[in-house]
Protein backbone atom coordinates (compact mmCIF):
# COMPACT_ATOMS: atom_id res chain seq x y z
CA UNK A 1 0.00 0.00 0.00
CA UNK A 2 2.77 2.44 0.95
CA UNK A 3 4.74 1.60 -2.20
CA UNK A 4 1.74 2.20 -4.46
CA UNK A 5 0.99 5.48 -2.66
CA UNK A 6 4.60 6.61 -3.18
CA UNK A 7 4.42 5.56 -6.83
CA UNK A 8 1.17 7.49 -7.27
CA UNK A 9 2.61 10.62 -5.66
CA UNK A 10 5.81 10.37 -7.72
CA UNK A 11 3.84 10.14 -10.96
CA UNK A 12 1.53 12.95 -9.91
CA UNK A 13 4.52 15.16 -9.13
CA UNK A 14 6.07 14.30 -12.49
CA UNK A 15 2.90 15.26 -14.31
CA UNK A 16 2.63 18.57 -12.53
CA UNK A 17 6.32 19.42 -12.81
CA UNK A 18 6.02 19.29 -16.58
CA UNK A 19 4.28 22.68 -16.31
CA UNK A 20 6.36 25.77 -15.74
CA UNK A 21 4.02 26.96 -12.99
CA UNK A 22 4.29 25.23 -9.65
CA UNK A 23 0.94 23.90 -8.48
CA UNK A 24 0.08 22.02 -5.31
CA UNK A 25 -1.62 18.90 -6.70
CA UNK A 26 -2.98 18.16 -3.28
CA UNK A 27 -4.57 21.55 -2.87
CA UNK A 28 -7.69 21.71 -0.81
CA UNK A 29 -11.02 22.68 -2.32
CA UNK A 30 -9.97 26.33 -1.85
CA UNK A 31 -7.68 26.13 -4.91
CA UNK A 32 -9.63 23.42 -6.72
CA UNK A 33 -9.97 25.18 -10.08
CA UNK A 34 -6.40 26.43 -10.12
CA UNK A 35 -5.32 22.79 -9.75
CA UNK A 36 -7.78 21.68 -12.45
CA UNK A 37 -6.51 24.39 -14.81
CA UNK A 38 -2.93 23.16 -14.34
CA UNK A 39 -4.09 19.61 -14.99
CA UNK A 40 -5.82 20.68 -18.24
CA UNK A 41 -2.59 22.18 -19.50
CA UNK A 42 -0.56 19.13 -18.47
CA UNK A 43 -3.07 16.68 -19.92
CA UNK A 44 -2.30 18.21 -23.32
CA UNK A 45 1.37 17.29 -22.89
CA UNK A 46 0.61 13.70 -21.89
CA UNK A 47 -1.64 12.91 -24.86
CA UNK A 48 -0.45 11.47 -28.15
CA UNK A 49 -2.39 13.71 -30.54
CA UNK A 50 -3.04 12.98 -34.21
CA UNK A 51 -1.51 15.60 -36.54
CA UNK A 52 -3.30 18.91 -36.00
CA UNK A 53 -3.51 21.65 -38.63
CA UNK A 54 -4.82 24.24 -36.17
CA UNK A 55 -2.84 27.46 -35.76
CA UNK A 56 -3.57 27.42 -32.01
CA UNK A 57 -4.15 24.82 -29.32
CA UNK A 58 -7.57 25.83 -28.03
CA UNK A 59 -8.87 24.97 -24.57
CA UNK A 60 -12.61 25.55 -24.42
CA UNK A 61 -14.99 25.77 -21.49
CA UNK A 62 -18.60 24.99 -22.36
CA UNK A 63 -21.32 26.13 -19.98
CA UNK A 64 -21.18 28.09 -16.75
CA UNK A 65 -17.46 28.70 -16.30
CA UNK A 66 -16.28 27.45 -12.89
CA UNK A 67 -12.65 28.51 -13.54
CA UNK A 68 -12.98 32.26 -13.42
CA UNK A 69 -9.44 33.56 -13.91
CA UNK A 70 -7.79 30.20 -13.09
CA UNK A 71 -7.23 29.46 -16.80
CA UNK A 72 -5.50 32.80 -17.46
CA UNK A 73 -1.98 31.48 -16.64
CA UNK A 74 -2.12 28.80 -19.36
CA UNK A 75 -3.18 31.18 -22.12
CA UNK A 76 -0.20 31.99 -24.33
CA UNK A 77 1.83 28.95 -23.25
CA UNK A 78 2.62 26.34 -25.88
CA UNK A 79 1.63 22.76 -26.52
CA UNK A 80 3.31 20.94 -29.39
CA UNK A 81 4.63 24.22 -30.76
CA UNK A 82 1.16 25.81 -30.81
CA UNK A 83 0.07 28.71 -28.62
CA UNK A 84 -2.66 27.91 -26.11
CA UNK A 85 -5.85 29.96 -26.44
CA UNK A 86 -8.77 29.77 -24.00
CA UNK A 87 -12.35 30.15 -25.24
CA UNK A 88 -15.59 30.13 -23.31
CA UNK A 89 -18.54 28.75 -25.26
CA UNK A 90 -22.15 29.42 -24.42
CA UNK A 91 -23.85 27.31 -27.08
CA UNK A 92 -22.95 23.85 -28.32
CA UNK A 93 -22.58 24.53 -32.01
CA UNK A 94 -20.66 21.95 -34.03
CA UNK A 95 -18.56 24.61 -35.74
CA UNK A 96 -17.51 26.14 -32.38
CA UNK A 97 -16.66 22.78 -30.84
CA UNK A 98 -14.54 21.61 -33.78
CA UNK A 99 -11.90 24.26 -33.00
CA UNK A 100 -11.37 22.93 -29.46
CA UNK A 101 -8.54 20.50 -28.65
CA UNK A 102 -9.60 20.29 -25.01
CA UNK A 103 -13.26 20.79 -24.17
CA UNK A 104 -14.17 21.20 -20.51
CA UNK A 105 -17.89 20.49 -20.09
CA UNK A 106 -19.20 22.34 -17.04
CA UNK A 107 -21.60 20.79 -14.57
CA UNK A 108 -24.26 23.24 -15.79
CA UNK A 109 -24.40 21.18 -19.02
CA UNK A 110 -25.02 17.81 -17.36
CA UNK A 111 -28.43 17.45 -19.03
CA UNK A 112 -26.94 17.81 -22.51
CA UNK A 113 -23.61 16.00 -22.15
CA UNK A 114 -24.71 13.27 -24.60
CA UNK A 115 -25.59 15.92 -27.21
CA UNK A 116 -22.25 17.73 -26.71
CA UNK A 117 -20.36 14.45 -27.09
CA UNK A 118 -22.31 13.69 -30.28
CA UNK A 119 -21.38 17.10 -31.72
CA UNK A 120 -17.71 16.52 -30.91
CA UNK A 121 -17.61 12.94 -32.24
CA UNK A 122 -14.88 12.39 -34.80
CA UNK A 123 -12.81 15.39 -33.72
CA UNK A 124 -9.41 14.87 -32.08
CA UNK A 125 -10.67 16.63 -28.96
CA UNK A 126 -10.07 15.69 -25.32
CA UNK A 127 -13.31 16.03 -23.40
CA UNK A 128 -13.01 16.79 -19.70
CA UNK A 129 -15.54 17.37 -16.93
CA UNK A 130 -15.96 17.35 -13.20
CA UNK A 131 -19.41 15.87 -12.76
CA UNK A 132 -20.13 12.47 -11.26
CA UNK A 133 -20.86 9.96 -14.03
CA UNK A 134 -19.41 11.96 -16.93
CA UNK A 135 -16.64 9.43 -17.66
CA UNK A 136 -19.16 6.57 -17.79
CA UNK A 137 -21.17 8.63 -20.29
CA UNK A 138 -18.18 9.02 -22.61
CA UNK A 139 -16.29 12.08 -21.34
CA UNK A 140 -12.60 11.14 -21.60
CA UNK A 141 -11.32 12.60 -18.31
CA UNK A 142 -13.43 13.48 -15.31
CA UNK A 143 -12.20 15.21 -12.16
CA UNK A 144 -13.45 14.24 -8.72
CA UNK A 145 -12.50 15.15 -5.17
CA UNK A 146 -11.21 12.57 -2.75
CA UNK A 147 -10.28 13.64 0.77
CA UNK A 148 -10.31 17.25 -0.47
CA UNK A 149 -7.77 16.45 -3.19
CA UNK A 150 -8.32 16.74 -6.94
CA UNK A 151 -8.19 13.35 -8.66
CA UNK A 152 -9.30 12.21 -12.09
CA UNK A 153 -10.72 9.22 -13.87
CA UNK A 154 -9.98 8.34 -17.48
CA UNK A 155 -12.11 6.67 -20.12
CA UNK A 156 -9.42 5.43 -22.58
CA UNK A 157 -12.02 3.82 -24.85
CA UNK A 158 -13.69 7.19 -25.48
CA UNK A 159 -10.29 8.76 -26.24
CA UNK A 160 -9.32 5.95 -28.63
CA UNK A 161 -12.54 6.48 -30.60
CA UNK A 162 -11.26 9.89 -31.76
CA UNK A 163 -7.60 8.92 -32.18
CA UNK A 164 -6.32 10.35 -28.90
CA UNK A 165 -3.96 8.22 -26.80
CA UNK A 166 -3.23 9.15 -23.19
CA UNK A 167 0.33 8.31 -22.16
CA UNK A 168 1.02 5.39 -19.86
CA UNK A 169 1.96 7.87 -17.12
CA UNK A 170 -1.40 9.59 -17.39
CA UNK A 171 -3.23 6.26 -17.35
CA UNK A 172 -1.33 5.23 -14.22
CA UNK A 173 -2.32 8.41 -12.42
CA UNK A 174 -6.02 8.20 -13.19
CA UNK A 175 -8.72 5.79 -12.20
CA UNK A 176 -9.73 3.86 -15.34
CA UNK A 177 -13.40 3.88 -16.34
CA UNK A 178 -14.51 1.47 -19.05
CA UNK A 179 -17.80 2.35 -20.72
CA UNK A 180 -18.09 -1.17 -22.15
CA UNK A 181 -18.77 -2.47 -18.61
CA UNK A 182 -21.44 0.11 -17.81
Amino acid sequence: MLVSLRKYLALLCGLLLAAPAVVDAEASVHGEYEVKAAFLYNFAKFIDWPPLDDAQFTVCVFGRDPFGRALDPIEGKTVGGKTVAVRRLERAAAMDLKTCRILFIATSEEAQVAHILELSRGSPMLTVGDTDGFARQGVMINFYLEQEKVRFEINPRAAAEVGIRPSAKLLQLGRIVDTAKN
